[in-house]
C-alpha cells in the first residue's frame, strides 16, 4: 500500500474512531469514551491511520516522564490490515514525536498474549523489561524499552 494517512485525533468523532480501534486491538484494556477523553487531558498524542478513507490503525504517544524522561509509543493495526507497513509508519511517526518532546528513552507496552505485537517491538529494537498483571486483573502485560535501532 502507499503510505497511510495519519491524523492527530481532534474532536469527539475522531476520538471515538481511535477508541474503537484501540478496543478491537487491546480488549483487556478496552476504554469507555470518558476514559479515552481522559487520555487527551494527560497530554497523550492520539492518532488514527487510514488506508484511503478506511480506518486501519491508531497510535498513542505518552509524553516523557520521570528522571529518565521515558516516553511511551504504542502503535496498533487492525488484524485485516497488518503486514502492510501501517504499524511501522505509526511507530516511526510516534517515535519522532516522542523525540521532539525531549524523550531520552522510549518504551512501549504490549499484552503478553499478543505474540505478533511483541515480535513487532523486538524487531524495532525493544527489549523486555518486565511482565506484570494489574491489580484485580488477569491479563499479563509486557513492558519493553527501546535499546537499539533495528539493523
Amino acid at each position: 500500500m502507499s503510505d497511510p494517512r495519519i491524523e492527530v485525533v481532534d474532536g469527539d468523532a475522531m476520538l471515538e474512531r481511535w477508541r474503537h480501534v484501540h478496543n478491537v486491538i487491546v480488549p483487556p484494556a478496552a476504554m469507555t469514551p470518558d476514559e479515552a477523553r481522559e487520555r487527551l487531558t494527560r497530554g497523550y498524542r492520539l492518532e488514527n491511520a487510514y488506508d484511503g478513507d478506511v480506518l486501519v490503525g491508531c497510535s498513542t504517544v505518552r509524553p516523557p516522564q520521570g528522571e529518565e524522561a521515558v516516553a511511551t509509543v504504542i502503535a496498533g493495526v487492525l488484524p485485516g490490515s497488518r503486514g502492510r507497513g501501517i504499524g511501522t509508519a505509526l511507530y516511526e511517526k510516534g517515535l519522532a514525536h516522542a523525540r521532539g518532546l525531549g524523550a531520552e528513552e522510549v518504551g512501549t507496552v504490549v499484552p503478553a498474549a499478543n505474540a505478533e505485537g511483541l515480535r513487532f517491538a523486538v524487531a524495532r529494537g525493544f527489549a523486555e523489561r518486565e511482565r506484570y498483571v494489574l491489580d484485580g486483573e488477569r491479563d499479563e502485560w509486557v513492558d519493553l524499552r527501546l535499546v537499539s535501532s533495528p539493523a
